[in-house]
C-alpha cells in the first residue's frame, strides 16, 4: 500500500484495515507506522547476536560476524519482492531513510558489543561490527537490486553475495 500511494499518503486506518486490524490492534503491536517497515529488526538483532555468540572461539572476530551473517540469510527465504517492496518505500522517504541509518547503528553497537563480551578488544571489536554492517548492507543492496530476470538468483544467492562481499573486503584489506 506505501509502495501504491507513498508513504505519507497512507494513514494508519489504511495499514490496520488492510491488514485486517483495529486501529487500537494496529498500536499495540507498533509506535508507530515506521515501525510497520522494520517490525524484523529485532528478530535480525537477535538471530545475528546469536550466531556470533556461537561462533568457535577459535575463528577471528570477522569470521563469528560472517557466521552470524549466514545465519541471517534464513531470515530472507523467500522474501525478495517483499524486501524490495520495502527498500522502495524507504528509498522514496527520508524520514525512514533516517530510521534506517538509526537501526543499523544500533545493529553496529550491538554487534561490538557481542565481539567485546568474545573477549574482542573495543577497537576491534567496532571495526569489525562496522565492516560486517557494511558487508550485509552492500550484499542486501545487490540482493534486492537483482532484476526480474534475475528473481530467481537473486532470491537464492543473499548467503552468496554475503560471501562475496567478505572476499571483496579480505581482497581490500589485503592488497589495498
Amino acid at each position: 500500500m506505501c509502495a501504491e500511494k507513498g508513504f505519507g499518503a497512507t494513514s494508519v486506518a489504511e495499514i490496520a484495515e488492510r491488514a485486517e486490524l483495529t486501529e487500537r490492534t494496529f498500536f499495540r503491536h507498533f509506535a508507530d507506522k515506521r515501525e510497520v517497515l522494520f517490525s524484523g529488526q529485532q528478530e535480525l538483532n537477535e538471530t545475528l547476536m546469536k550466531a556470533v555468540e556461537q561462533a568457535p572461539d577459535s575463528v577471528s572476530p570477522l569470521h563469528a560476524v560472517g557466521a552470524g551473517l549466514d545465519a541471517v540469510v534464513a531470515l530472507f527465504v523467500d522474501r525478495w519482492q517483499p524486501a524490495r517492496r520495502r527498500q522502495a518505500v524507504i528509498d522514496a522517504t527520508p524520514a525512514l531513510q533516517e530510521r534506517e541509518l538509526a537501526k543499523l547503528a544500533s545493529l553496529v553497537t550491538a554487534l561490538s558489543d557481542t565481539l567485546s563480551r568474545r573477549g574482542v578488544p573495543a577497537t576491534t571489536a567496532r571495526l569489525t561490527a562496522e565492516l560486517g554492517v557494511a558487508v550485509f548492507k552492500v550484499a542486501f543492496e545487490r540482493w534486492i537490486g537483482a532484476g526480474d530476470d534475475d528473481a530467481g538468483r537473486g532470491r537464492a544467492d543473499l548467503g552468496r553475495l554475503i560471501h562475496v562481499m567478505l572476499g571483496e573486503l579480505a581482497s581490500i584489506i589485503t592488497h589495498g
